[in-house]
């Protein structure tokens, strides 16, 4: 037993005209949650990081607390790159789906995903 799920998926290769689109990743933020059976306890916020050095040209930085935890989004336009964090305390994550979702949306050509299961010791009883 274990207390949750983690999917992490860094997209490369994506169209710069998506990544820079506020609505396109509200519109994930909204609806990706629904997809997944998750339940959303607020308004999705979302925010413009300005650039800050050569690595981090900017970008929108979203996310969306969710009952079962939270789904995070960071574009990266002119790197053609964005960080997406999907963790939900539901186990049997549909990894496949998730990273089609995000791939055909930002029109990915590669990506790296990492699963992890999150709290292996979770107690099995309240204190």
């Amino acid at each position: 037993m274990y207390f949750g799920e983690h999917l992490t998926i860094d997209g490369y290769g994506g169209e710069k005209n998506k990544l820079s689109n506020e609505s396109l990743v509200m519109q994930c933020l909204q609806e990706l949650p629904g997809k997944l059976d998750m339940r959303i306890l607020g308004k999705p916020h979302i925010y413009f990081a300005p650039g800050n050095d050569n690595k981090d040209p900017g970008g929108w930085s979203g996310f969306v607390v969710i009952m079962e935890s939270h789904i995070s989004i960071h574009t990266f336009p002119d790197r053609g790159f964005v960080s997406i964090d999907v963790y939900s305390c539901k186990n049997d994550m549909d990894i496949d789906f998730i990273s089609d979702y995000f791939s055909q949306v930002f029109r990915l050509k590669d990506m790296e995903k990492n699963f992890i299961k999150r709290g292996t010791r979770y107690p099995q009883n309240n204190i």
